[in-house]
């Protein structure tokens, strides 16, 4: 029995070790896994949240442009009303009558019924006819008015150029951002030039999106262009050279820039003033010079020595904008508007004698 025991023990020891033996000589031989191949995958892109200060202020500029919007739209219902089939009979005599000058013409503008209620109280300050005459304003001239507003001089160009000359209004954009200002400025100018077929019907309008599109019409077409009170906003968008080398591009050789602003103090710096409206005008004149234009006069027809130019709010403390409400109204409003330069520029044809300033 001892025996069969040893025998059996003997026996099973053999198996394992035969099997263990196996197993690792399998091991051995199996044949290797091919090499892994490593794959670059791109980790999915993981939306970003918006900026919750970002979101509110788009929202916030989109509310407020929404309020100017509605308030154009009152503005204009209001303007609808006034404009009476009488009235724009009124406004054809005043196109079609026969003028012997510009400047009897403009007396008959600036007197007559079609000009916005809020224009006429602005005369003392901006001296149309005086203006308008140092420029040398013509009827059969093709002029292009940068910045138009409110309408405040178109007005008074529309109805002397529309027979013999012609008139071209650049504006922004109407169908821009909602959440940009420039839509309401925009809008502002289609339903100025849709309120009156005899006064604007002949008029153009050209929409422009700086720096990206500035193509203010034909190179070489134009006889003047006006920009008034409108280099300092072109200044702080840092586009002036975009806008004065449009300008030299529009205009004929020999044609006029007529250009007036908001008026510095003499030893300011532009990078002092820029934000207050206010340019220095020894750097306004470097500028346009530089820009290839020649001064060819300059005029203190819209000279105001009694603006202080040190408000907190700027040029727009002082009228038309009146920005601080009732607060010191009257001392703001005997300032009257802004100190302006006012100044003559002309394109000067290539290889022509350079005109003395007046």
């Amino acid at each position: 029995m001892v025996m069969k025991t040893k025998f059996l023990l003997g026996a099973l020891a053999l198996s394992s070790a035969l099997t263990a033996t196996a197993c690792k000589k399998s091991e051995k031989e199996a044949p290797k896994p091919p090499p892994a191949t490593t794959t670059t995958t791109t980790p999915p892109t993981t939306a970003t949240a918006p900026d919750a200060g970002a979101v509110d202020e788009v929202a916030a500029r989109r509310a407020k442009v929404a309020e100017r919007l509605a308030k154009l739209d009152a503005d204009v219902a209001k303007e609808a009303a006034r404009w009476t089939p009488e009235l724009e009979a009124k406004v054809v005599a005043l196109r079609d009558a026969p003028y012997k000058s510009v400047d009897e013409a403009l007396t008959a503008m600036l007197a007559s019924e079609h000009r916005h209620p809020n224009h006429p109280p602005r005369d003392a300050y901006r001296h149309p006819r005086e203006t308008l005459g140092f420029f040398g304003l013509t009827p059969d001239m093709h002029v292009i008015e940068l910045g138009s507003g409110t309408g405040w001089y178109t007005e008074l160009l529309a109805p002397i150029l529309a027979k013999r000359g012609s008139l071209t209004v650049v504006g922004p954009d109407p169908e821009g951002p909602d959440d940009q200002m420039s839509i309401v400025y925009g809008r502002r100018l289609v339903k100025l030039l849709a309120k009156s077929p005899a006064l604007y019907g002949a008029v153009k309008r050209v929409a422009i999106t700086p720096p990206d599109r500035l193509t203010l019409g034909e190179p070489g077409s134009a006889d003047m262009v006006i920009a008034f009170r409108e280099m300092h906003n072109w200044v702080g968008a840092k586009a002036h050279a975009a806008y004065l080398a449009a300008i030299f591009a529009v205009l004929k050789d020999g044609g006029t820039f007529a250009l007036i602003d908001h008026r510095a103090k003499p030893d300011a710096t532009v990078e002092a003033t820029v934000e207050s409206g206010y340019l220095p005008e020894a750097w306004v004149i470097e500028q346009v010079k530089a820009a290839g234009f020649e001064l060819a006069a300059q005029s203190e027809i819209n000279a105001n020595p009694k603006d202080t130019k040190d408000y907190e709010k700027g040029v727009w403390t002082l009228p038309p904008a009146l920005t601080l409400g009732d607060v010191d109204r009257d001392k703001y409003v005997a300032i009257g508007e802004s100190d302006r330069m006012t100044l003559k520029f002309v394109k000067r044809a290539a290889g022509a004698a350079p005109a003395a300033t007046k």
